[in-house]
């Protein structure tokens, strides 16, 4: 099956706007705890056109430049970058050191320079730039947040309420699964549920979903799979979202009305989910599975039998269950 590529950079820039707080409490403690969040920060992007010493900067990179206030009353810039390609750059520390001297030249303003590193080298971690020259030194030094180091603290993410933790398991998710859509779908259906136990508010639940949704991209086939589970979610929790979820129900409900009633249409797309999902998960749905399925012609039967079908230990249990409200019916 060929590889979608993912969208990282939209994505980041889009969750670090919405979550600036919580993103510099996750990776750079030193960095929030500094900050009065009681004063109002600031995005100045146009900045980032005017420090470019040339085309190639910022080449997949995010960056953020902020305007905020220290506790003692200082107004300093937070310059943040994201290296979102997962591509060895010899030059990164020596651009992390031009934009601080850039930024800090314009303003006369303290920088604080920031860098996450979202590649896949383990031992590439650039954290300061510096020469010397005849008696003349120059350097600048700055934390590092890498993500592969979190793949040994996954009960950490798993734990913590902080979005940054949802952030960081989908992408590290992401870039595990290139070649293998199966697991991809799993996880994404996994840290969606995760948003509805989390006790999330409804703005930051549609947020993360949108970040999910953007990075975590599936094969079509799949990616209706993917709704028809998030929209059981959806009905559960009396939420909406505009994502990809709503674009393929539309475009699978036309397609659907042409060919038969409407009712039926949804029913029998309901059946199909359920069969796709449980092929993806046990390879071969057993006729038997596949003939009760088509005999079940209420909605909410077949909506609560798909939303079970994700966490179902074997097809031997699906079965049982389907048996059960077949009956029930």
């Amino acid at each position: 099956m060929t590889e979608q590529r993912a969208d990282y950079d939209s994505p980041w820039k889009e969750v670090i706007e919405a979550y600036f707080p919580q993103f510099l409490e996750f990776f750079f403690p030193l960095a929030y705890t500094a900050i009065d969040w009681t004063r109002p920060y600031e995005f100045l992007d146009t900045e980032l056109q005017q420090l470019e010493p040339d085309a190639e900067i910022g080449k997949c990179l995010v960056d953020k430049v902020a305007k905020v206030w220290l506790l003692d009353g200082e107004e300093v810039w937070v310059l943040v970058h994201v290296e979102v390609q997962g591509r060895y750059d010899v030059d990164f520390a020596k651009r992390m050191y031009i934009y601080n001297y850039r930024l800090f030249d314009r303003h006369q303003q303290r920088v604080i320079s920031l860098a996450v590193l979202a590649d896949e080298r383990e031992n590439w971690r650039p954290d300061r730039y510096g020469y010397e020259l005849a008696g003349c030194r120059v350097s600048l030094e700055f934390p590092v947040a890498k993500l592969l180091d979190y793949e040994t603290q996954w009960e950490t993410l798993e734990q913590t309420t902080n979005p940054f933790g949802m952030v960081v398991m989908a992408h590290l998710r992401t870039k595990a699964t290139p070649q293998n859509p199966e697991s991809r779908l799993q996880w994404k259906l996994n840290l969606i549920r995760r948003l509805y136990d989390r006790g999330y508010s409804r703005e930051d639940v549609v947020q993360l979903f949108r970040f999910i949704d953007w990075v975590m991209v599936l094969p079509k086939e799949l990616a209706s799979s993917f709704k028809q589970v998030a929209r059981s979610y959806e009905e559960g929790t009396r939420m909406r979202y505009v994502t990809s979820i709503e674009r393929l129900a539309k475009e699978e409900g036309k397609e659907e009305g042409k060919e038969e009633g409407k009712e039926e249409g949804i029913l029998q797309t309901s059946r199909n989910y359920i069969t796709q999902f449980l092929q993806t998960r046990f390879a071969e749905v057993p006729n038997s599975i596949v003939d009760t399925l088509n005999g079940i012609n209420d909605a909410s039967v077949l909506q609560t039998l798909f939303t079970r079908s994700i966490a179902i230990g074997s097809l031997a249990e699906f079965q049982q269950v389907l048996d059960e409200m077949a009956l029930g019916e």
